[in-house]
């Protein structure tokens, strides 16, 4: 089982771009991505909504999450969050380790 939190940062004039730019060059994201237990830490931006950045955070597990979050990099990420004035909207999923039923991988090109 690995746990998936979609993160919707949204401002405006750019600032969930920037703010996404910024936690990469920093090192933010990388030294995130060594942490024990992350699985996935990448950011998109929805093609309908330019003044919103989406990330893709994947944990092992929860005991993960909760080390991730008592961390420095916490306090990185919030600081930007304040600077770039950003709002959140949050999703958690579980995955599915079956993975994808054979009725649905006739839908998907490889």
């Amino acid at each position: 089982m690995s746990i998936i939190v979609n993160i919707y940062y949204t401002g405006i004039n750019g600032n969930a771009r920037k703010f996404a730019e910024e936690m990469e060059s920093s090192g933010t994201v990388a030294e995130i991505r060594r942490e024990e237990g992350n699985l996935r830490y990448e950011y998109f931006t929805p093609v309908a909504d330019p003044e919103t950045v989406l990330l893709i955070d994947c944990w092992k597990d929860q005991e993960a999450i909760d080390r991730h979050h008592a961390s420095l990099m916490m306090e990185k990420i919030a600081e930007l969050r304040v600077k770039y004035d950003l709002h959140m909207r949050v999703e958690r999923y579980i995955s599915d380790e079956g993975g994808i039923p054979e009725t649905d991988s006739r839908f998907i090109k490889q």
